[in-house]
C-alpha cells in the first residue's frame, strides 16, 4: 500500500512523457486492487520497480490488464515483461474462463501480448461494459474515441482467449 502514490505518480510522468493516453485511477482503486490481490507490485530492496493490475467486466467474462508500469530506474532490464507474464497468470488463475483484453498503443505491450497469445482484435470484439469504456474518458485521446463511436481510437485492442488455446483432448 505505501506505493500507491509512487505508482500513480509514475505513471502519470510516464504518460506524460510519451505524450499517450492512459486511463486516471484514484489512490483509492489502485488500493483496492491490492486489497483484492488484483495487483503485482514489483520491488527492489524496498523499492517501487513497477505495477499492473487486473480488472473484471461484462459479469466477469472478460478482464482487462492495465495499468504496466516500470519505474525509470529499472527500465531495458525485461521487468516489464516479467510482471506483466505474472499479472497475466493471475487473471488466468483467477478467471479462468475469461478473455483477458488489454488497450495499449506501446510496441513493446504489443509484442509482450503477442507473446502470451493475444491477437489484435477490432474493439466490438472486447467487453461492452460502458463501465470500462468510461475509464478511457480520463485519456488524452479520449476525443479520438468519442469520434469514432468507440468502435477505434490510438490505442490496439489485443484478446486472449482461453478458447483458442485449449489442447485437444483426444492427442492425449
Amino acid at each position: 500500500m505505501k506505493y500507491v502514490d509512487e505508482i500513480l505518480d509514475t505513471i502519470a510522468r510516464a504518460a506524460k512523457v510519451r505524450g499517450t493516453g492512459i486511463a486516471k485511477r484514484s489512490p483509492e482503486y489502485v488500493r483496492q486492487k491490492m486489497l483484492e490481490h488484483k495487483a503485482v507490485v514489483a520491488t527492489y530492496e524496498g523499492r517501487f520497480a513497477g505495477f499492473s493490475y487486473i480488472e473484471s467486466w461484462s459479469n466477469r467474462q472478460f478482464v482487462a490488464n492495465s495499468g504496466l508500469i516500470v519505474a525509470d530506474e529499472f527500465r531495458g532490464i525485461g521487468l516489464a515483461k516479467l510482471i506483466k507474464r505474472n499479472i497475466f497468470e493471475l487473471s488466468r488463475k483467477m478467471f479462468p474462463q475469461a478473455k483477458i483484453f488489454s488497450l495499449t498503443t506501446g510496441a513493446a505491450v504489443m509484442k509482450m501480448n503477442s507473446e502470451l497469445g493475444y491477437r489484435p482484435v477490432t474493439f466490438a470484439q472486447l467487453t461492452d461494459d460502458e463501465a470500462f469504456w468510461k475509464g478511457c474518458e480520463s485519456c488524452v485521446n479520449f476525443d479520438i474515441l468519442q469520434r469514432n463511436g468507440s468502435r477505434m481510437c490510438l490505442c490496439t485492442g489485443m484478446l486472449y482467449d482461453p478458447k483458442e488455446h485449449e489442447t485437444d483432448k483426444t492427442d492425449n
